[in-house]
């Protein structure tokens, strides 16, 4: 018998301000048409002032502890994954365990930005595999408008703000692919890309938060090879094939990217979760948040089979099998 990684719920949260395409021309040269015919975003969601990543962190895992039927009581490890964090330091994830009532385990954050998502769940997934966590809280929250150069219409129509989360539970069995739980994930990061997408600035170097800087078309460019690498890896490791994929939730970055992954696997349309639409690029919110919205709307049923795949700034970039 192994340990497995099952979900035992999920959440989400978005901040209440809508910023349509149609808001962002009247100060900028720029036009919803231009922005849907290249990335395939129409709104976004911007967090109030005063509301920070912590906020929107703590809602979407209250909401999925309330879907798990757990307590904070319950939880042996929170996993946040952020690249903006409320502070320098501590961790994000702190403040998440704090406000929930949570006193023992552990909390940290890792940061590997549209990816992140990905990570965290490798990580909480080893921990439970490795018996050193039961039941752990993966959380993937942003603020990315804090972050964006609103003159520099390149980047900052691509970006939203939100949190989503899940709870995973270890629970026994036979390790099968068909057996519920993560079959498997798999992570990756190339420091040598550095230039195509960073934020240019940081406590070490200029002291100061600085803004996204992105060469998008260098970055589509790997995106489509480096998460196809990750969508075989994953499939190869279990045995299995892209006809076996029920679900693809992947991270929303542009609608382009995302249906060029969906022809590679030969999924049709209605088996792809779409967001990027209505949230934008929510860095690593962006993949719960989706997985959210697609069980809410009970597309997602139990036994399907699902595979999320990111990259991110770094570059990093990653795929996880999830049996739901």
């Amino acid at each position: 018998m192994v340990l497995r990684s099952q979900v035992a719920g999920c959440g989400s949260y978005l901040p209440a301000r809508v910023v349509s395409n149609a808001d962002l021309a009247k100060t900028l040269d720029t036009s919803d048409e231009w922005i849907v015919q290249r990335t395939g975003i129409r709104e976004r969601r911007i967090a109030a002032e005063g509301e920070y990543t912590s906020d929107l962190a703590l809602n979407a895992a209250q909401a999925a502890l309330a879907m798990a039927g757990l307590q904070a009581d319950d939880i042996d490890l929170i996993v946040c994954a952020t690249s903006t964090p409320d502070e320098t330091f501590p961790a994000t994830a702190t403040q998440v365990q704090a406000r929930l009532g949570m006193t023992r385990g552990a909390a940290f954050d890792v940061q590997a930005v549209c990816s992140g998502f990905v990570f965290g769940l490798a990580v909480a997934d080893n921990f439970i595999r490795a018996g050193q966590a039961g039941t752990a809280l993966v959380i993937g929250a942003e603020t990315f408008s804090r972050i964006l150069d609103w003159e520099d219409r390149s980047t900052c129509v691509l970006f939203g703000d939100g949190a989503g989360a899940v709870v995973l539970r270890g629970v026994e069995g036979n390790g099968g692919a068909t057996q519920r739980g993560i079959l498997s994930t798999h992570i990756y990061s190339d420091g040598r890309h550095h230039d195509a997408l960073y934020v240019d600035g940081g406590p070490s170097t200029t002291g100061t938060v600085g803004h996204v800087r992105m060469d998008g078309r260098e970055v589509f460019r790997h995106a489509v090879v480096r998460m196809a690498e990750a969508i075989d890896t994953a499939l190869e490791a279990n045995g299995l094939t892209p006809g076996d994929i029920d679900w693809l939730v992947p991270h929303q970055a542009n609608r382009r990217i995302i249906d060029a992954m969906a022809r590679r696997l030969n999924l049709p349309e209605d088996r792809v979760i779409v967001t990027v639409d209505r949230h934008a690029n929510t860095s690593a919110a962006s993949i719960p948040l989706a997985l959210c919205q697609a069980v809410t709307e009970e597309k997602i049923r139990q036994g399907d089979l699902i595979l999320m795949e990111a990259m991110g700034g770094g570059f990093t970039w990653g795929s996880a099998l999830l049996r739901w």
